[in-house]
C-alpha cells in the first residue's frame, strides 16, 4: 500500500504546508533548492495526511518504512 503523507516546511516556528505526496516521494525530496532556507517534516503515515500534528524528520520516516 502506498501511503500519503503531508509535506511541510518549518519556518521559524511554523509549519508551512507544500502538499500531500507519497512517502516514496517525501524520500525523495531534495534536501536543497527551493526550500533550502527551511527544513522539510512530513505527517506521520499512520495518521490522516493533513488532519495530524504527528510530523517526523526525512530520517525518521526512512526508518519507519524499514520496519
Amino acid at each position: 500500500m502506498n501511503r500519503i503523507v503531508e509535506a511541510v516546511v518549518i519556518n521559524g516556528d511554523r509549519r508551512v504546508p507544500v502538499g500531500l505526496v507519497s512517502v516514496k516521494q517525501a524520500l525523495e525530496m531534495p534536501y536543497n533548492g527551493v526550500f533550502s532556507s527551511g527544513m522539510f517534516e512530513f505527517s506521520h503515515p499512520a495518521y490522516e495526511a493533513g488532519n495530524t500534528d504527528v510530523f517526523l524528520t526525512r530520517e525518521a520516516l526512512s526508518k519507519l518504512q524499514l520496519m
